[in-house]
């Protein structure tokens, strides 16, 4: 992002606290990938279609999605299956592993230039007809005003995807308002995120693995503060699944929470996740 002419030190600030961000997840990220990538396997032959992903990181899930086998023989993203794939990330210093592994799962990648005009193009040697063109596009969803315009022109779209990013949105509810109405009717919203513990008699629990709701939510409650600034923005006291599905306009909400207990981080970072239907008469759009 450009740095404004009255704020330069908030963007300096800014991108010192990205750059940082980025070391932490190459090593987090690794970590996290070993605890959710067996709920991933379950969700993301679902995404289809024209997609949008807010906040993908390095993306390392795109490794999930349907692939088939090409007629040179070369194993990539099933063209017959996802068509299109815009990943809307506003932290550039994550683009080089993110363009990494998009062109790894043999998608054609291009950079959105009103919102990243100094982004490259694929480096594939030799791009095929069928390549899935893949747009990086800096920005968030948490305004409506300030939606990259390169998001708007490709909407609607048939899926939408978050996978730990709502943690670290500025507000929650209105960014779950501009996904489902960039949704086309009856297109999907496949998420995952880590919340707050839910309660002891939520029934969205399918795996609780002994833990004390009650006590961790306490905890995540207490740390939430320093949390934030040692994870970039990240909160872990955020009841995510219940304002998705708080949002108007969806025809189903279907999702689940897990208590993992793999260690003391999993215990503070419960995970909710599933696939949110905007309602088919729902022609309202951004």
């Amino acid at each position: 992002m450009t740095l404004s002419d009255d704020e330069p030190s908030k963007g300096v600030i800014s991108s010192i606290a990205d750059w940082l961000f980025k070391i932490l997840w190459i090593f987090e990220s690794r970590r996290n990938d070993a605890k959710v990538d067996m709920y991933r396997k379950m969700l993301w032959p679902e995404i289809s279609g024209k997609v949008l992903d807010l906040g993908p990181g390095f993306a390392k899930s795109l490794e999930f999605l349907r692939h088939a086998t090409a007629t040179d023989g070369s194993y990539a993203i099933d063209s017959a299956v996802v068509h299109s794939y815009t990943a809307l990330e506003p932290n550039p210093f994550l683009y080089s592993h993110l363009h990494k592994n998009a062109e790894k799962n043999g998608f054609c990648v291009q950079y959105d230039r009103q919102s990243y005009p100094d982004g490259k193009e694929s480096n594939t040697v030799a791009v095929r007809d069928n390549m899935v063109p893949f747009t990086i596009v800096r920005g968030t969803l948490d305004k409506k005003s300030l939606i990259p315009q390169a998001v708007l022109d490709g909407a609607p779209y048939d899926t939408i995807l978050t996978s730990f990013s709502m943690c670290t949105v500025k507000d929650p509810e209105s960014t779950a308002k501009n996904i489902i109405k960039l949704l086309k009717p009856g297109g999907k919203y496949v998420f995952i995120e880590h919340v707050l513990q839910p309660d002891v008699d939520d029934p969205h629990v399918v795996e609780d693995n002994g833990v004390d709701a009650k006590f961790w939510a306490g905890v995540q409650k207490f740390i939430n503060p320093l949390w934030k600034i040692i994870g970039h923005g990240c909160h872990i006291n955020r009841r995510t699944g219940d304002t998705i599905a708080s949002i108007d306009g969806w025809e189903s909400v279907d999702y689940k929470s897990v208590r993992p207990a793999i260690d003391l981080q999993s215990r503070i970072m419960p995970l909710s996740f599933g696939i949110a239907t905007k309602a088919k008469g729902d022609k309202e759009e951004i």
